[in-house]
């Protein structure tokens, strides 16, 4: 199972520099463990306001008491509230992605689908055909990274890659059920100890 985790830290008044320096260092060299384990997949930031610190972890376990343990081992765990949501893959969920050949930043896309009362049932099972295919083709493309369902009716949540929020905006606009979606974006950014990049690092 895997889970996104909003993980907050707030640093005490009082510590020193040289102590958060020591803490972020171990924090570091336990998420290349983690990864190494297969239990931290991916980190991202998300956008920040001064002195906010923020990091989105997406993690694999078998369920949320083995989830705990692992955060609870994690260094800056002793600063940091962790806000949890578990994810149940999606049917057009590509899967884990190959390296993507688009520079771009990556974006997780919120989908809250609506259908319209009265809308005839073949119009629908049509769409959603039709959605089907072209998750498989924005994935062949690069696109479409990881897709997954979140916790309520109609709810999902997708990993995205293109080269700017108007090329994602234009992919948006431009699916099967989108007059039937409210979409919320929030555009990542790169986290210097994110998994695939960590481990790239070290396998060079």
């Amino acid at each position: 199972m895997e889970f996104l985790v909003e993980m907050t830290t707030r640093v005490p008044e009082g510590v020193t520099e040289d102590a958060v320096d020591d803490v972020r260092a171990r924090e570091a060299a336990h998420s290349r463990e983690l990864a190494e384990q297969g239990a931290l997949l991916r980190l991202f930031r998300p956008p920040l306001q001064p002195g906010e610190w923020r990091t989105y972890g997406l993690f694999a376990s078998e369920d949320d008491v083995q989830l705990e343990h692992v955060l609870a081992s994690m260094p800056l765990r002793i600063w940091r509230s962790d806000s949890i949501t578990p994810l149940v893959r999606h049917p057009n969920d590509p899967g884990p992605p190959n390296v993507s050949t688009i520079a771009g930043p990556e974006f997780l896309v919120t989908f809250t689908t609506a259908i319209p009362d009265g809308t005839p049932a073949q119009l629908v099972e049509d769409r959603n055909k039709q959605e089907s295919e072209r998750a498989r083709q924005l994935a062949e493309q690069g696109h479409l990274e990881r897709l997954w369902q979140l916790p309520g009716a109609g709810r999902a949540l997708g990993l995205y890659r293109a080269r700017n929020v108007d090329e994602l905006r234009t992919i948006l606009a431009a699916l099967p059920l989108a007059d039937w979606l409210q979409i919320d974006t929030v555009q990542l950014g790169v986290h210097p100890s994110d998994p695939p990049l960590v481990l790239h690092q070290t396998n060079c």
